[in-house]
């Protein structure tokens, strides 16, 4: 799963896939994508989005640096932590946010410099790009992967639990593993309830 830790939408699917590992034999990878990246260039955009947009580089940073440093299964650990933060605790997003959660994990709270620095960002973008380049650039987060397909999504909200988690992965499996399936989408979408973790 390519994540950015401010998306609600990539939250709710990270703690699905999480209550997925409880009930089907699955293990969650969990890689950084950023929404900034992917928006940086794009006209249009409305005004409160982004805003929205301009605090999340640094966490992503901050992400990729961990996973420089530790490897990539940092990451499982560091989001939920920081998801955990922005998500329920509302916590704002900047150098007390990543300090507390690096040194919640025992991490150096030092890595949280990487967020006003950009010796990170073409890893970062190497990230994002291996997430998004098979997906498709119109899309973002969540994006996953699953053998050789990869997608936006699910958009969940609440996040399934127990038995209803495990049977949305197996109809999202007969879904993406279908060939020329392309799109399911339902319309008027409600606002994300965050889940706790």
């Amino acid at each position: 799963m390519w994540f950015d830790p401010k998306c609600p939408w990539a939250w709710n699917t990270s703690r699905w896939l999480l209550e997925v590992e409880r009930v089907r034999p699955v293990e969650t990878r969990f890689h950084v994508m950023s929404l900034w990246l992917l928006n940086k260039e794009r006209k249009g955009l409305e005004v409160w989005y982004r805003t929205w947009l301009a605090d999340t580089l640094g966490p992503v940073r901050v992400l990729i640096a961990a996973e420089q440093r530790h490897g990539t299964p940092v990451l499982r650990d560091l989001y939920t932590e920081l998801g955990t933060r922005i998500h329920h605790g509302k916590e704002a997003i900047g150098p007390d946010l990543y300090r507390g959660a690096l040194a919640a994990l025992d991490l150096d709270p030092a890595l949280a410099a990487a967020a006003d620095s950009d010796a990170f960002d073409a890893a970062l973008l190497a990230s994002h790009r291996a997430g998004l380049d098979p997906v498709g650039e119109d899309l973002g987060t969540p994006a996953l992967h699953i053998g050789r397909s990869a997608f936006f999504g699910p958009v969940v909200t609440p996040v399934p639990r127990g038995e209803a988690a495990g049977r949305l992965f197996d109809g999202m499996l007969l879904m993406v593993e279908t060939p020329g399936f392309y799109e399911l989408k339902r319309g008027n979408r409600v606002s994300p309830t965050v889940d706790p973790v």
